[in-house]
This record gives structure tokens, sequence and C-alpha cells, in this order.
């Protein structure tokens, strides 16, 4: 199986993740954070910071709109921005949301291989959902596989289904929470 039909299986396997706490980064009494409270964070969450590697080994760091949907996190990218370019060369991928505070909320980051959709049919699927989310700005046509945005190109999607992720809940007590994927 390649690499891109494994991220999809990912992205549609409805099996819960391996859930644990790391102790080593938690106060005592901490709990894990159940992964169903991650879906919600992740579903919530209005803004996004995706890692990159660029050809040359050099991290590559944006913020983004993104979508938690079916089990994936997806995201658009133009053709020649410097996010899709490094994704060319290399797809994996970090994505990190959360809260700008030291004591409050849950900062999540998941790590996986990020994934080319082109179907038609998902394709519009999700461009409604990025509407019904993010409101009208963000109306998507979708032809030639890819979105079209106002006056802009071509923008490509991508899903990224978690191969492991890491929630830190802030605050007491603070807890560092590991979900392992299959």
């Amino acid at each position: 199986m390649s690499e891109k039909e494994s991220a999809m299986n990912r992205a549609t396997d409805r099996t819960a993740p391996a859930t644990e706490l790391d102790t080593r980064f938690s106060s005592p009494g901490a709990e894990a954070v159940p992964w169903s409270r991650a879906e919600e964070l992740l579903t919530a969450a209005e803004l996004f910071w995706i890692s990159t590697v660029r050809p040359d080994g050099r991290p590559h760091v944006t913020p983004l709109i993104g979508l938690w949907y079916e089990g994936a996190l997806h995201f658009t990218t133009g053709e020649l921005e410097r996010k899709a370019l490094n994704l060319a060369a290399n797809p994996e991928v970090v994505l990190t949301t959360g809260a700008n505070a030291w004591a409050e909320g849950t900062d999540l980051v998941v790590e996986g291989t990020a994934a080319r959709i082109t179907d038609t049919a998902r394709l519009r699927d999700l461009a409604k959902a990025f509407e019904e989310k993010y409101g009208a700005v963000w109306h998507f046509e979708v032809r030639d596989d890819a979105y079209f945005h106002g006056g802009g190109g071509a923008a490509m999607v991508f899903a990224v289904a978690p191969r492991v992720a890491f929630g830190f809940a802030k605050g007491e007590p603070f807890g560092q929470t590991r979900w392992r994927f299959s």
C-alpha cells in the first residue's frame, strides 16, 4: 500500500487511537485527555500552524485555516506557495493549534502525511464545510481538481490523517496526552 493510500485509510478509520498520559510531563493527578475532546477542539479551532520542510532541509512554518473533517485535518495551498513546494518534496507535516496562554486551554499537535485530495465530490463536500465554518469569504469553486477563490489561481486541497497527536493541557493540572493511530 502506498503512503498516500495509507494516509487516506487513516483518515477514514473510525477506530479510537491508543491514548496515554505521559506522566514525565504531567502534574500529579492529571488525566489523559479523551480523543473525543481533542476532536472537539480541532473542529472548533479557527487557526492552525503548519510546519513543512524545505527541499534543503530548513523548516517552514506558516498559519492557515483548517478543517477537521472525517478523521483528518484539511487545508489548502496555492500551487506555487512555499508549503506546496515543500510538500512536493516531502509530504510529512505537523499541524498545531491551541491557545496563546500559559495556564489555560489545551494545545494540540498533529503529525502525519499530507495527501492531496482530487476527487470532485469530496472537494465539493469540503468546500461546503469550509464555507460553513469560516463564512462566505471562504467560498471555493471546484474545478480541475482544485479550488478557485476570487481572482486567485488554483489552490490544492490536502488531508492529514493523524499518525500521532499530542495534547498539552495547561493549568493545574498540567498534562501531556499522546494519541497513537493504527
